[in-house]
């Protein structure tokens, strides 16, 4: 398990080598996964979604089809602008950068989305994400983890470890609705009881 959060300059140096340093716009792996996560959604439809690690926004916008109001979070200054710009046409979508835990906001919301994004985070970010779920996800609201199981650059932890950390703080709260692997990734879905 990681001690400690990769610094913001390391996320920094990934997008300054590219506008889409993992091809979240053309990979066929991305496609197939954003459409697993949809279809995985218990929900057709929610109220108010939180989706952390937005990057170039992608995954947002399909998302955005299915919430009334989206909050999409990055904490890359460049990343963001072009996740608002390819979600320019969805004024219901909004967007702010933010670094998690840290920046974790004081909404509720129905709907959290964690997808590629805990295997980053050190072990009291880890738990701090855990608080901050337990005070903003609304009984009988959703969360949803979604991660490569491969092995990540700057990442040491074991692909499934961070994943099981969160899980195993929220267990008390949490009630697995889809936990799916498949050779390349893992999803789950948990529903906070009321």
């Amino acid at each position: 398990m990681r001690d400690d959060t990769l610094p913001l300059s390391h996320f920094e140096a990934i997008y300054a080598r590219g506008d889409d340093p993992w091809h979240f716009a053309s990979s066929a792996y991305e496609a197939a996964k954003y459409a697993a996560t949809l279809a995985a959604l218990p929900r057709a439809r929610y109220a108010r979604a939180y989706e952390v690690g937005c990057s170039v926004g992608v995954l947002t916008r399909a998302l955005a089809d299915r919430c009334d109001d989206l909050l999409a979070v990055e904490p890359v200054s460049t990343a963001l602008t072009a996740a608002r710009h390819r979600n320019a046409d969805k004024p219901w979508v909004r967007f702010a950068e933010a670094f998690v835990p840290r920046d974790w906001p004081q909404e509720r919301f129905d709907l959290v989305v964690l997808s590629e994004v805990l295997d980053y985070l050190g072990t009291s970010d880890l738990s701090g994400v855990g608080d901050c779920l337990r005070r903003t996800l609304d009984p009988g609201g959703d969360v949803v983890l979604v991660h490569w199981i491969g092995k990540k650059g700057g990442v040491t932890a074991r692909p499934d470890e961070a994943s099981e950390v969160l899980i195993g703080a929220l267990g008390d709260v949490l009630t697995p609705m889809v936990q799916r692997r498949t050779k390349d990734y893992r999803l789950d879905v948990f529903r906070r009881r009321a």
